[in-house]
């Protein structure tokens, strides 16, 4: 029997363990990025374990998020972070040079290989036919001094692509059908592949938008295989050396099949807030538009810029919008630069932001309260554009470009023009003078520290007697924006724990790091998918700094609930759901026997104090997450090991 491509490239990289769909796995990590607003702290966990060097064949360190320096703090990172790659031995792509899911598709992404990024949209990767996997900083730590990436073996669904998209429909309508089918939910525990006749008339950038995107599913990664397309793309960057074909056998099997015919497809649109939130434009349009954003991480290639610039040209955007362009890289700033399409952008009324993440994070352009603003991005959770009361619709650029001009929710396909048609450029510009190699001496390299980089706070060994207060108890879909949030405000304080868990649960509860400290500690309770959307360590960082000892939901996202675990967080579920509804917010709580029951059985009971009864829940650890645990989290346990 033919191998399908995950299985291909996890068994030329599988470390130990099985490769059955619910088994242990480690494999072996090639690449390594991490982003500045998740690096200063990969970095601080890299050096507690005393490495010289990275081990990787290749770790990038990027810096995109935190762009916006009013304050010392992000350029202090900057420094940092510099400096840090300089003695690491670890390339450095400085400010202005892009977008690290962009920057990484264009010069590093490799057929084959595995990626190990600190950020959930590190799957981007896999439209090159490479196993990529957004993890949290500490994880990309240990990958960058050689260890293995431990994981629960996902279920492997192919996605069966057969005709030809229409005009005026985008691959981004893919993934949002998708999204629509299967839910944020929809993909958690699965890798999704993406085979078919259909795939071979996707470029590498249309596949970017669709593998990107494979994060909002709640999926562990999305892979495309590597084909004449493939090499193409490679060509025109001047990477021919590091193409290698990859496709899935011709018998090979999957624990699940989806088809979706391109042919169907229409102009899509995501409502907010909620990526699956999905409908066609037509549907809903005429609601009118205050704002519109293309560009970040999602469809701010060459080749979705230059769509964008084919339709505005000659035209004004329309008098009550403001529209925003995000080149995703320096490569793609220039040649639009170069090629005249940039002039014809801003003579439409765009106005150009820097290669950076941006609005995406709400690092500013946050919409005028309660009006819409379409944007071609990956997520519209409420609030993360910085207006509280927002309305972000997610979109494809023709969707947005339709929007811009006519001042409110419009289908392209009534635009009464011909669908711009972009050819992949023979050869892109290449100048890789903004990514700085390590230094040669690595011993003569001071490591620059600003004030805002603290110390890495640290636990002692899981208790065996947990006790405390519910100090909040939330729904279903809470995601790292609502347990930490993003935003100018917040994000410059990541490389400083004490000062960022300030913020903790702020949206949600304004009080709640306050009751935290002052009541010693205790548990929070949550509804199905805890944790979903970024890959922010932080939102376990600071719940541990603010001493919660567990959290007991319904069901988790992956990411998260590794990170729980990697810094000393019991992730319990509720054995019974009904569980749920009786336990109230302010109850007491208490657990014996923890040690013990970790480690000759699967369940807990926790014995509510208030209420005067107990419950049972489940923990569902393999051997190695209960050692983590029982150590106080990955790093204690790593050093032990060592």
């Amino acid at each position: 029997m033919g191998n399908n491509l995950v299985q291909k490239i996890f068994e030329s990289h599988l470390v130990s363990g099985s490769l059955e769909p619910g088994g242990q796995a480690a494999i072996a990590i090639d690449q390594t990025l991490t982003q500045d607003a998740t690096g200063t702290m990969a970095y601080l966990q890299f050096e507690a374990l005393g490495i010289p060097r990275v081990k990787t064949k290749l770790s990038v360190s990027y810096v995109d998020h935190n762009m916006l320096q009013t304050g010392f703090e992000n350029a202090d990172d900057h420094r940092f972070l510099q400096t840090f790659a300089a003695k690491y031995g670890i390339l450095f792509s400085r400010p202005g040079n892009g977008i690290c899911h962009q920057v990484h598709l264009e010069r590093f992404a490799k057929p084959g290989e595995t990626l190990l990024g600190s950020d959930s949209h590190t799957p981007n990767a896999g439209a090159m036919g490479m196993i990529a996997i957004g993890a949290g900083g500490l994880d990309v730590a240990i990958a960058m001094g050689g260890g293995p990436y431990h994981l629960k073996m996902p279920e492997i669904v192919l996605v069966r692509l057969k005709g030809r998209l229409r005009s005026w429909v985008s691959s981004k309508d893919v993934i949002l059908e998708l999204l629509r089918r299967l839910t944020v939910k929809g993909g958690v525990g699965k890798i999704f592949e993406f085979g078919g006749p259909g795939v071979k008339t996707l470029s590498i950038p249309e596949r970017a938008t669709i593998a990107n995107l494979g994060a909002e599913l709640g999926a562990t990664t999305t892979l495309f295989p590597s084909d004449e397309r493939t090499l193409e793309f490679l060509k025109a960057q001047e990477r021919e050396k590091d193409w290698a074909p990859l496709e899935a056998g011709p018998d090979a099997r999957y624990n699940q099949a989806i088809e979706i015919d391109l042919r169907k497809l229409e102009p899509l649109i995501a409502h907010p807030s909620s990526p699956d939130r999905v409908v066609p434009v037509r549907e809903v349009a005429g609601r009118e538009v205050r704002q519109v954003c293309i560009g970040s991480c999602n469809n701010s290639s060459y080749m979705d810029l230059m769509s964008v610039a084919k339709i505005l040209k000659g035209q004004k955007i329309h008098p009550d919008v403001s529209l925003t362009i995000t080149p995703g890289s320096k490569q793609v700033f220039e040649m639009i630069a170069r090629n005249g399409a940039m002039a014809d952008l801003i003579s439409a009324g765009a106005r150009i932001l820097e290669s950076a993440c941006g609005p995406c994070i709400g690092m500013g352009q946050a919409p005028p309260s309660g009006a819409v603003s379409i944007r071609t991005m990956n997520r519209n959770f409420q609030g993360r554009s910085g207006t509280p009361d927002d309305q972000v619709y997610l979109a494809s650029p023709y969707v947005a470009s339709a929007c811009a001009l006519e001042g409110v929710i419009t289908d392209p396909r009534t635009l009464g023009m011909k669908p711009p048609r972009i050819p992949m450029p023979k050869r892109f510009f290449i100048d890789d003078s903004l990514i700085l190699a390590p230094s040669p001496d690595p011993e003569d390299v001071a490591i620059e520290r600003g004030p805002n980089i603290k110390p890495l706070p640290t636990r002692g060994p899981l208790e065996d007697v947990m006790e405390g207060s519910v100090l909040l108890k939330v729904g279903d879909h809470i995601t790292t924006d609502h347990i930490l949030p993003a935003g100018a405000r917040v994000l410059p304080l990541r490389s400083n724990i004490p000062a960022i868990s300030k913020h903790l649960f702020e949206r949600l509860d304004p009080d709640f790091f306050k009751k935290a400290k002052e009541s010693g500690g205790g548990f929070v309770v949550g509804g199905e998918n805890y944790g979903q959307g970024s890959s922010r360590e932080h939102a376990a960082l600071a719940p541990m700094f603010a001493g919660i000892r567990a959290v007991i939901a319904k069901s988790y996202a992956r990411i998260h609930r590794s990170n729980l675990i990697n810094f000393g967080i019991l992730p319990l579920t509720f054995q019974d759901e009904k569980e749920f509804d009786g336990i109230q917010q302010e109850d007491r709580l208490r657990i014996e026997r923890v040690r013990s029951r970790l480690e000759t059985n699967g369940r807990l009971t926790i014995w509510n104090v208030t209420q005067r009864r107990a419950f049972e829940v489940s923990h569902g650890l393999n051997p190695r997450e209960m050692e983590i645990l029982l150590a106080g989290g990955l790093l204690n346990y790593t050093r032990k090991s060592a």
